[in-house]
């Protein structure tokens, strides 16, 4: 609680002391606020910046995304490793832009208390002692407050002037700048009350004030629905094709479209609520934003895009430069084989050398030999065709049997 507390006062004192300042110089709470907005903006723009820079790298890199998605559809996990490379070799991730999205938001909580407390910081009064001039004025007026504690110095504000004297008897040494309240007033409409949806059926239905405080809370949440589509159509309008071309087709499908569509309608209709619930000087600080921010956001698209495509076009250039380099290689190597086949430089070694001539002699011998193997066996085939006898022996060709014997009846010797 302690760390929060710290964190919270870092905020609302710098922030609740500018926002006397300009009420003192002002003398309108009205003026006051929207000056304020328009300062709470400029203060937050780095912020605001980083997250746009963010969101249009993860914008950019969409197409190679889906194309990696595409590629790896059957391995989740192959998927979401690429992914990874892909953002770390460009230098983003995937929550950066949330994260940079996401502090200004938790800066709002605080500098809505700023807003509420318009007695503390305004009138620069203590926590005690603003909650004394609630008390006697909530004691005096117990109509004019609500259940909902959280704005009573709202109410009690706009009602010192009416109860000054219940407050100098009740806090002894009240200063009269205090007593003079706070004037709400802006335009013929009270900053100070709450708008009703009832507008336009109630009493005072034509009431400028209370039309007025109605249309403030209206045009705050149209601000955010307008601020998200601009947001929406600038984020897209980064997402290109290789040809550098806008890709709408995948800029309609990206994942970071799907949720912007889900903050287009949440933003607005989450300003409709506190539009409703509580002050319109909150509605007015709101709609002021909104419209600052419909403003900036197209400027840093423009800006950050002439950076991207800056870097874009020198990263293209490097890669024609290298395929050029690679393809002049390639060429060279292609001449070199063409004109040199064997392989053999000035560089070749003597033992090289002298290894590719032993190989040829080898392969000589070796198809010569071929050869004449193949011209021996047909060779003998051919004489033992010919010499082949019609009886089957070979040294009797015109035998008429096989058991022939010519000496069968030659006259045998006196020894046998």
């Amino acid at each position: 609680m302690f760390l929060a507390f710290q964190l919270s006062d870092i905020i609302t004192v710098p922030f609740g002391w500018l926002l006397s300042v300009l009420y003192e110089t002002t003398h309108n709470y009205g003026v006051a606020m929207i000056l304020f907005a328009v300062i709470v903006q400029l203060v937050l723009m780095p912020l605001n910046a980083k997250s746009k820079k963010s969101m249009m790298k993860m914008s950019r890199l969409t197409p190679k995304m889906q194309a990696i998605q595409q590629k790896y559809a059957d391995d989740p996990q192959r998927q979401n490793q690429a992914i990874q490379e892909l953002q770390k070799s460009e230098g983003v991730s995937m929550g950066g832009g949330c994260l940079w999205s996401f502090i200004p938001i938790l800066i709002l909580f605080p500098l809505f208390a700023v807003i509420r407390q318009p007695i503390t910081y305004i009138l620069m009064q203590s926590a005690d002692t603003a909650q004394q001039i609630v008390e006697v004025i909530k004691a005096a007026a117990p109509d004019m407050f609500t259940s909902n504690s959280a704005y009573e110095q709202v109410v009690a504000a706009q009602l010192i002037p009416q109860y000054a004297d219940e407050l100098r008897a009740a806090i002894p040494g009240i200063s009269e700048t205090v007593l003079a309240g706070i004037n709400f007033d802006f335009l013929g409409i009270n900053l100070g009350a709450v708008p009703q949806f009832n507008v336009f059926s109630a009493s005072w239905a034509w009431d400028w004030a209370h039309i007025g405080a109605f249309l403030i809370a209206l045009t705050s949440a149209a601000s955010q629905l307008l601020q998200m589509v601009i947001s929406q159509k600038t984020n897209d309008s980064v997402i290109t094709d290789e040809n550098g071309v806008q890709d709408k087709e995948t800029a309609k499908n990206s994942q970071q479209n799907q949720s912007m569509k889900v903050m287009m309608w949440m933003m607005p209709l989450m300003s409709l609520w506190i539009g409703f619930t509580v002050s319109a000087g909150l509605s007015l600080y709101w709609f002021i934003g909104g419209v600052v921010r419909m403003i900036s956001d197209p400027i840093m698209t423009n800006h950050y895009r002439k950076i991207y495509d800056a870097e874009d076009a020198v990263r293209l250039q490097k890669a024609l430069e290298q395929e050029r380099i690679e393809a002049e290689k390639e060429r060279i190597r292609a001449e070199r084989r063409a004109a040199n086949p064997d392989g053999i430089t000035a560089n070749t070694s003597k033992k090289k050398l002298e290894k590719q001539q032993r190989d040829q002699e080898q392969a000589a011998k070796a198809a010569a030999a071929k050869e004449y193997a193949a011209r021996k066996g047909i060779a003998e085939e051919a004489a033992q065709e010919e010499n082949a006898p019609l009886s089957g022996v070979s040294d009797r060709p015109f035998c008429k049997g096989r058991n022939y014997d010519p000496d069968r009846y030659a006259p045998k010797s006196m020894e046998e």
